[in-house]
């Protein structure tokens, strides 16, 4: 079953940016919408972003104007860039798609005081 493979995630300090990337096969890539979501320790995923085809993004509010995603299809690859970052950010994040796959492993964002 497909999966997709995320990347970019790292320790990083408050008010630090980081971006990560997310390799979608290009028949998902063209089509679907784009997410990302994100889990703190024990808690369900939490929305963080979408993408539509038509170019739509949508934001959670706690990252509203910090985030930004996008879609590289010439590279087949989603990013979240990630700005002026926040403890409150720190978390496994994972992208996927509508209809959604299996989630993948996530990448570990850390930002410090």
């Amino acid at each position: 079953q497909v999966q997709l493979v995320e990347s970019g995630g790292g320790l990083v300090e408050a008010g630090g940016s980081l971006r990560l990337s997310c390799v979608v096969p290009e028949t998902i890539i063209r089509t679907r919408t784009m997410t990302w979501f994100r889990r703190f320790h024990d808690r369900p995923r939490e929305f963080v972003a979408s993408l539509q085809i038509g170019g739509t993004r949508n934001y959670a509010d706690s990252v509203k104007d910090r985030f930004t995603i996008a879609r590289d299809i010439p590279n087949n690859a989603v990013y979240l860039q990630m700005d002026n970052l926040t403890e409150e950010d720190t978390a496994i994040y994972y992208c996927n798609c509508i209809p959604d796959l299996s989630w993948g492993r996530g990448t570990q964002v850390t930002v410090s005081s």
